[in-house]
């Protein structure tokens, strides 16, 4: 195996993904994150929005993290 396909195949392995899968996976972790602090800076400004906001997001997003084969 060449160091690129090590680089780029053996973590999603680890997880038994594809590389593709992992990406869709990890793209859409990274949407919900930015959401989550986009979410917790506006409710640092305005204290009455957003409330449970980002908590919810991070522990659906733990969930899933916890959910997963290893």
């Amino acid at each position: 195996m060449t160091m690129i396909q090590r680089l780029f195949l053996d973590h999603p392995a680890s997880v038994d993904e594809t590389y593709l899968e992992h990406a869709r996976f990890a793209g859409s972790f990274a949407v919900w994150l930015v959401l989550a602090g986009l979410a917790a800076a506006v409710h640092a400004v305005l204290p009455f929005a957003f409330e449970h906001t980002a908590s919810g997001i991070l522990r659906r997003l733990h969930q899933r993290i916890e959910s997963r084969s290893r």
